[in-house]
């Protein structure tokens, strides 16, 4: 086989005879080397077996003779195995449906055809076309060249006064069947997006589509079909299916009046449509209650033309839980509230809804017991809960309630109604308990604080230009203040020398003059410090400079006391 390769590709691949046949040594069927021309296959032509090689006889194969296929002074695997080398000059089809023969052709019958139009084809017979006829379709034995539409053997029936005339193209399959060419078996319901309803379903296709069926794309609107049965001229739209139906243009309507800008509710569902409507341009009728309420507004448009804020369409009479009076500037509340107060108590006449004045000292003048003196605003004490129960804060006023004053009831201060007359000062109120008969003036406050009357505190330091340091602590106030106080916004009660108090204690006559702190302090009175000799400083030990009060130093050097801020810090040592 190195030098037969042929047969070595066959016996390696086991095709051909040498490769198919039980292996054995070649010389069993060849004689050894006698030269290139010498016949060395012993081949017996009527035992050899045509089923061990690659071309199996079948049918008439069988019988032909083997120099048919196999030529003289050709190898035997030469021969060919296709049917159209043999067979070229019995093709009919002068090669127009190519070389496979064997595709329609079987060794049984030349003439006998198995072709599957079904498998072999993209045109599959079916209904009708699986009993035609091939030359039916395939005109002068043209397979290849045989047109695949339907419009290619149907067009002389398309082209009749039958047909369609071409109007609705060449896809005659989207409304024939190859089971019968009539009836048409197009389904407008499940191929189109508009589904045949009431009348429309008897209709011929040709009264809507007037134009080319491809070519011209029909409105699936009502109005491109019954533009001239619409009445009310387009002011209601194009969309004629709101009211109307196919089985009857006539047919009363189902229009929803519900998804409209009104909705009918009440009354208004049992109303006739012309009432409202006065023509066939619907939209003309107004929506606005006045308009057709005019003649029952008993308000005379003094409130305005919104009817529904009060009235409903159920009864025009009753309003009743209609009217939301919390949407006006004045909210009911309280004793105001709906059901307690009736409307003609604020509302006197029907036409005075509007006019009606908002606030409080309109109605209830005549229960004002202040006489007008607080003003108009009585909501600021008064709620509408109850005109008797105040809700007065009276931090709001110059006179803030503290301590003791929060408990006591208005008329103790408020002797009348009339509030404001009330004083604003402790001493008013409070003169019958001044037990220093006005020796320390009218103002209260500046001892007593509203958290006790016995609780007071005066702070002399901070409060006076007299500093109280020494034997001056524990002297009782009255014992320098025996008098009145004089009135007067800078009065001063006591002098601030020492000489006003201690005159009948100056034993030297006014003899050194009214400046006893020059000698004397508080101290100790009848003690005695030499502090100043001749312009010069004592040398002896009563002089004590770093003793002296701080009054007494600075009247020494004829400075003015500091005048302290006034505020309470020290309580009463008496």
């Amino acid at each position: 086989m190195e030098c037969h390769k042929d047969v070595g590709a066959d016996v390696r691949a086991r095709t051909g005879f040498h490769g198919r046949s039980r292996p054995q040594a070649c010389n069993t069927c060849h004689t050894d080397h006698k030269g290139r021309n010498a016949q060395i296959v012993l081949l017996d032509k009527k035992k050899f077996d045509h089923a061990v090689t690659d071309y199996r006889l079948r049918g008439k194969h069988e019988k032909v003779e083997c120099d048919k296929c196999h030529q003289a002074g050709k190898k035997y695997r030469a021969a060919p195995q296709d049917c159209n080398t043999c067979h070229k000059k019995d093709d009919e089809h002068k090669g127009g449906l190519g070389v496979k023969c064997a595709d329609c052709h079987s060794e049984t019958d030349w003439k006998e055809t198995t072709f599957d139009h079904d498998k072999k084809t993209k045109f599959s017979l079916t209904g009708k076309h699986a009993d035609a006829q091939c030359t039916d379709c395939h005109k002068n034995n043209d397979y290849k060249d045989t047109v695949k539409t339907c419009i290619g053997c149907h067009k002389k029936e398309d082209d009749s006064n039958k047909g369609h005339k071409g109007q609705y193209g060449d896809k005659c399959d989207s409304c024939h069947g190859t089971k019968a060419w009539k009836p048409s078996d197009f389904n407008h319901d499940a191929d189109t997006k508009y589904a045949l309803r009431g009348k429309h379903r008897a209709t011929p296709c040709a009264d809507c589509h007037t134009g080319h069926l491809y070519r011209v794309q029909l409105s699936q609107d009502c109005h491109a079909c019954h533009k001239s049965d619409d009445k009310h001229k387009e002011s209601l739209g194009k969309d004629c299916g709101s009211c109307h139906s196919e089985r009857g243009w006539k047919e009363p309507a189902k229009f929803n009046h519900d998804l409209t800008s009104f909705p009918l509710l009440g009354k208004h569902v049992d109303t006739e449509c012309k009432e409202c409507h006065k023509n066939a341009m619907f939209k003309e009728a107004p929506k606005d209650c006045y308009a057709c309420h005019k003649k029952d507004d008993k308000h005379e448009a003094t409130l305005g033309e919104k009817c529904g804020d009060c009235h409903a369409e159920k009864d025009w009479k009753t309003t009743k839980g209609r009217f939301d009076h919390d949407q006006t500037k004045f909210q009911l509340r309280n004793a105001h509230a709906d059901g307690v107060l009736k409307c003609s108590a604020c509302h006197k006449d029907l036409k005075s809804f509007r006019q009606r004045p908002i606030d409080c000292y309109s109605c209830h003048k005549k229960d004002d017991k202040h006489e007008g003196q607080q003003g108009k605003q009585c909501e600021t004490c008064h709620s509408d809960r109850t005109w008797k129960t105040t809700r007065f804060d009276h931090a709001q006023t110059r006179f803030p309630l503290t301590g003791k004053h929060v408990p006591v009831k208005c008329d103790k201060c408020h002797e009348t109604s009339r509030f404001k007359d009330a004083p604003r000062d402790c001493f008013s109120c409070h003169k019958k308990e001044d037990k220093h008969k006005l020796k320390f003036g009218e103002k209260c406050e500046s001892c007593h604080n509203t958290r006790g009357w016995l609780i007071w505190d005066f702070n002399h330091d901070k409060r006076t230009d007299y500093r109280l340091d020494g034997a001056h602590l524990k002297v009782t106030c009255e014992s320098c203040h025996s008098q009145p106080a004089p009135k007067g916004k800078n009065a001063a009660p006591v002098g601030g020398n020492c000489i006003g108090c201690h005159r009948k204690d100056d034993t030297h006559d006014g003899q050194f003059g009214m400046r006893c702190e020059t000698c004397h302090v508080t101290d100790n009175w009848k003690k005695v410090v030499n502090r100043v000799s001749s312009g010069r400083r004592s040398q002896g030990p009563e002089f004590a400079i770093d003793r002296m009060p701080p009054w007494g130093f600075s009247s020494l050097f004829g400075r003015r006391n500091e005048q302290a801020a006034t505020s309470t810090g020290r309580v009463n040592r008496s």
